[in-house]
């Protein structure tokens, strides 16, 4: 009993404070040594279609289960309000599951795609299969939550927010973590990992958005015919 207390307080009230320092000293220390390397570093002039079939669902299912998840973090009081309503709940997990499979099925045609053509394989890196693996098990942990353990979206805004803003304020509760089902313990140690290893993968370009292109004059580009000619 002992030895499960002291692993639950290492998993849920050490490792993500870990992963959390990681994450701030290693994204830090990469950008000061090595800037040029914050890039997606994509592989898309190799090989188009499959890429565009992996990478699309991939980057639209996580954009929004991300913004989900921030959203019950923020608010949690008004998400339990909205659910409230049954049918703006079924809504809310309906599309939460749609998002969540459209991740999932672009996150296993880009590993397809990286490790099944010998082109890709060849400049994809540990990290990347590392990072893929464990985007892998959080996805998929996640799906699984939403098909095993209904209304989701309710018990996380009534007792995961409640944890993560406990580690926020470096006051850990982990007594929320320890009645939840097995597969959601999972999912948070997982995301403490992902965190972790943010800074050693190609998800640094995240970080470094070109939000200039908003703002910024646009630019007029014209042939010279007489070039193209010759």
């Amino acid at each position: 009993m002992e030895n499960a207390q002291y692993l639950d307080q290492l998993l849920f009230g050490v490792l993500p404070y870990l992963a959390l320092a990681t994450f701030f000293l290693g994204t830090i220390q990469r950008y000061r040594s090595q800037a040029f390397t914050y890039s997606s570093l994509s592989s898309q002039f190799l090989e188009n279609q499959r890429h565009f079939w992996g990478m699309v669902p991939l980057h639209y299912g996580i954009l929004v289960v991300l913004a989900g998840h921030v959203v019950a973090f923020l608010f949690p009081r008004q998400l339990l309000a909205w659910n409230g309503h049954p049918v703006r709940l079924y809504i809310l997990e309906i599309s939460a599951l749609i998002f969540g499979l459209l991740t999932l099925v672009g996150l296993l045609t880009t590993l397809i795609r990286r490790l099944g053509y010998s082109k890709i394989r060849t400049v994809t890196s540990t990290a990347d299969i590392v990072l893929y693996l464990l985007l892998l098990v959080q996805v998929a942990s996640g799906v699984t939550v939403a098909v095993t353990h209904s209304w989701g979206s309710s018990w996380f805004a009534a007792s995961a927010a409640p944890y993560l803003w406990s580690i926020v304020t470096l006051d850990p509760n982990i007594s929320f973590v320890l009645a939840m089902p097995f597969m959601v313990k999972v999912h948070i140690v997982n995301a403490c990992l992902v965190i972790g290893f943010f800074p050693f993968t190609r998800l640094v370009h995240i970080l470094v958005i070109p939000n200039p292109y908003l703002w910024r004059r646009p630019q007029v580009v014209r042939w010279n015919r007489a070039q193209d000619v010759r």
